[in-house]
């Protein structure tokens, strides 16, 4: 059977004898500085021709574009505008390995509000040119962002400007024809409007534990985990709500006495112990009271956060779905505006300073690389402010009572020249 290859598609046979399929934009026009990428397209030839028609397409666009025809595919934006640099950010190994499930709505929401602000001659940003968006240019969509329906908006705005750095620099990474030869990137060096950032909230472990008991009673033993999870093993919220937290590494037959808490932004993985045994056959268990908490959870499946969707049938909750139920029995149990699951993991992390942890044993338990990234999370609470004071005072009481202390700058009697009588006599 011939298989009728797609345009600009052909079959490369590979050492291992494999049948491989490569999308070539023709040499005709990769000399013209088409800016479609040549690249493989796997084995599977279903696959391949998904992807050569998505290909395609784009080069369509710039081959129209190029011969100043009208472009056929309205929702496509044009090859070389802010939209089509959105839309290459998005598609890159930057955005796609390094931006988080959970933030990517605020970074789609950040790209509209550039793209959707509206020029003086009443037409969109994102439909202006790469080309002329300038660096006064650049200044002026920031104050023009800044100053929002409802008032300033400072935080907003820094971040846009923050994403278009970056998305600027990746896109003119991979198609740098398409920025200016002289700024590729306007978005470098704006000066951004002075403000006061806002500190997360923390909660404590009283308030972690009452919202957990409250959850069990309420029958939502899962949600109650959620926040012990974050709160005692300074989990991320959406690695424990996308199931990432296993039965099979609490307890294990092979480690019967820690629970494996594998970090997946880091890569890195936390054994915390859960008990000791002490010389007197005692055993400590040093965290009792979240151990309460996982065992009324049921066990679903290999992951521990599960909801049954059926009978023998269970996935992991949704992301919003298990905020909207944080923030339901939050409000039934009478807590605080401010309770959160990101809210549990700071004030786990802010028990580590209050317990005056040091910094390599609170990132041995936090798995955090560096001490910028671990000292933003602990809270600058009393409790920590008391600490301090007391070390303080104890250390100027400590010089006060040392015995040089008595002894002066001045030379003793014994050894000065004589009584004044003396020195006088003398003279």
């Amino acid at each position: 059977m011939t298989l009728q290859l797609p345009r600009h598609v052909r079959i490369k046979r590979l050492k291992s004898g494999a049948t491989s399929f490569y999308y070539e934009v023709p040499t005709k026009y990769r000399n013209m500085k088409c800016p479609v990428p040549s690249e493989p397209l796997g084995s599977d030839f279903a696959v391949a021709c998904e992807k050569s028609d998505t290909l395609n397409r784009l080069f369509d666009e710039w081959d129209q574009q190029r011969k100043g025809q009208p472009i056929d595919t309205p929702a496509a934006p044009k090859i070389g505008t802010v939209d089509w640099l959105f839309r290459e950010y998005k598609q890159s190994l930057a955005y796609t390995k390094k931006v988080a499930i959970r933030s990517r709505r605020d970074y789609e929401w950040a790209m509209s509000l550039l793209c959707d602000t509206p020029t003086k001659s009443g037409d969109r940003v994102g439909s202006r040119p790469i080309r002329t968006i300038t660096p006064r240019g650049a200044d002026k969509l920031y104050q023009k962002i800044v100053i929002g329906p409802n008032g300033r908006r400072d935080r907003t705005a820094e971040k846009v400007v923050k994403l278009c750095r970056k998305a600027w620099r990746v896109v003119h990474r991979l198609f740098p024809d398409e920025f200016p030869k002289d700024v590729p990137n306007p978005w470098l060096g704006v000066t951004l409007e002075s403000r006061v950032k806002k500190t997360k909230p923390a909660v404590t472990r009283d308030e972690v534990y009452d919202f957990a008991h409250g959850c069990i009673a309420a029958g939502e033993p899962e949600v109650a985990a959620v926040a012990v999870i974050c709160f005692e093993w300074l989990q991320r919220p959406e690695n424990v709500i996308a199931g990432h937290i296993k039965w099979t590494d609490y307890r294990a037959p092979s480690a019967p006495t820690i629970i494996r808490v594998a970090h997946h932004k880091t890569g890195t993985v936390a054994p915390h112990p859960l008990e000791e045994g002490q010389p007197d056959g005692t055993v400590v268990k040093f965290y009792a009271d979240a151990e309460e908490v996982l065992a009324a959870v049921p066990r679903r499946g290999v992951s521990m956060i599960l909801r049954e969707v059926s009978d023998g049938i269970a996935k992991p909750f949704a992301f919003p779905t298990m905020q909207h139920k944080v923030q339901r029995l939050r409000k039934k149990l009478g807590l605080p505006a401010h309770f959160t699951l990101d809210a549990c993991r700071h004030g786990g992390m802010t028990e580590l300073e209050e317990a005056e942890l040091t910094d390599g044993q609170g990132r041995a338990l936090s798995t955090h690389k560096t001490q910028q990234s671990y000292e933003g999370y602990a809270k600058r609470t009393a409790k920590r402010m008391l600490s301090a004071t007391r070390k303080r005072h104890a250390h100027r009481l400590a010089e006060q009572n040392e015995p040089g202390d008595s002894v002066r700058n001045e030379a003793p009697e014994s050894v000065r020249n004589g009584t004044p009588e003396q020195r006088k006599i003398s003279t």
